[in-house]
């Protein structure tokens, strides 16, 4: 049995408790009163259900083509550094899980991960639906890989036999990628009109095939009121925000940072990347998700798309709380509660109840933070095989002192 006690945070409360994990079933068997005899010295610090990252690139494939960048053995050491207990990694691999075979030949590969990792299957213009329940994802537009589509009306073709199942989408709209591919900058060809559009179209999808949808790494204030709007309405919608559109903006690029900082969607304005905290924080956006890519230095400065996060993720957390207002219950529900949510359904019997809440029968995964212990990101502290981040040289002002997968702790290193 493992003991731990201290100020415990859930989405829903925050108190002075105990709990206790069934070490054999890794499930959390009491939560009560302190009784003094925690296992571990948490003064100061703030117990989380286990923090879930719903958007990582962790890209091992049957190819192993790209392990080069990382593997679902340093994807999970990035994310115990990080305080991140489960992960759903996406499809657009060289072999992509597009068919029941495909997925369960990557399914296989995830055994050497000791997070748990939920996959999502990929949507492409030939596929259907697996025979196994899982979660789905549809490049609405290019990005990083050959699984997108080319046109809307290519897409919902698709899209009609998926009816009522779960899909995410990155909302691109093909269209304006083509209509802007010769602006100047990164930015300027994949312009805020590409999110908004594609946003209009995935919520008429969704609301038209009985969907259950999530928008990911959401980036511009124009959209976030369409997202209202469709809630609102009772459309079964949620959204992702990444830390890099929370934390850097277009105001902060520089010739020297440009290339690192190149992301689809990319950086937006400072007003977007502020209603981006502010719908994060209100419960409008749903989920802190990194979008981890861990692209290697080399490709970075070859003009190669994506930023890796999962080793910073609860020190980010940190940042959210002590420089946006971000309460500790906020936290609990954009990092645990919501994520836990989502993957509830796709989970094995062995995680009981799932993940994202501190009580009975709930995994016993724990992120343990410390909010109050600066941080400098340094390169050789990292996990992450791709061995760098965009935070490095940054001050973040916490840091995750304990990681506890089902009652088996992982101190800070």
């Amino acid at each position: 049995m493992l003991r731990v006690e201290g100020r415990i945070a859930n989405h829903d409360r925050e108190f002075e408790g105990a709990i206790e994990i069934n070490t054999e079933t890794g499930l959390i068997e009491r939560v009560g009163p302190r009784t003094g005899k925690s296992d571990l010295d948490l003064d100061g610090q703030i117990i989380f259900p286990g923090f879930g990252d719903l958007h990582i690139h962790a890209r091992e494939d049957a190819s192993q083509s790209q392990v080069y960048q990382e593997d679902f053995a340093t994807v999970s050491a990035a994310a115990i550094h990080g305080g991140v207990t489960h992960v759903a990694d996406m499809p657009n691999n060289p072999v992509a899980p597009v068919d029941d075979a495909r997925y369960a030949e990557k399914e296989k590969l995830t055994a050497m991960s000791a997070v748990h990792i939920t996959l999502y299957a990929g949507i492409g213009p030939e596929t259907s639906p697996l025979k196994r329940h899982v979660p789905y994802k549809a490049f609405m537009g290019p990005s990083v890989g050959e699984l997108f589509f080319t046109s809307p009306n290519q897409l919902e073709a698709v899209i009609t036999k998926y009816r009522g199942q779960n899909v995410s989408f990155h909302c691109e709209d093909p269209v304006t990628l083509i209509e802007s591919k010769n602006a100047a900058t990164h930015e300027q060809r994949r312009p805020a009109k590409a999110e908004i559009t594609a946003t209009e179209f995935a919520l008429t999808l969704i609301e038209r095939y009985g969907l259950t949808g999530k928008l990911c790494h959401y980036s511009t204030k124009g959209g976030l009121e369409k997202i209202a709007a469709a809630k609102a309405r009772g459309v079964r919608v949620t959204a992702e925000a990444a830390p890099h559109h929370l934390f850097f903006d277009e105001t902060m690029l520089t010739d020297k940072n440009r290339l690192w900082l190149m992301m689809n969607p990319p950086l937006r304005g400072r007003e977007d990347r502020l209603a981006l905290i502010a719908a994060l924080r209100s419960g409008l956006v749903d989920y802190l998700a990194t979008d981890h890519a861990p692209h290697t230095r080399e490709e970075k400065m070859r003009g190669r798309s994506g930023v890796p996060h999962l080793d910073t993720y609860g020190a980010f957390a940190a940042w959210l709380m002590a420089e946006h207002g971000f309460s500790a219950m906020d936290i609990a529900r954009v990092c645990s509660y919501n994520p836990g949510c989502f993957v509830k359904e796709f989970l094995p019997a062995e995680f009981g109840r799932g993940f994202g809440v501190i009580e009975p029968g709930y995994a016993g995964s724990l992120t343990i933070l410390n909010p109050d212990a600066p941080t400098v990101i340094r390169r050789d502290k990292l996990k992450t095989k791709c061995g760098w981040s965009p935070f490095e040289g940054y001050t973040l002002p916490g840091r995750v002192t304990y990681t506890i997968l089902k009652g088996k702790v992982y101190p800070a290193s």
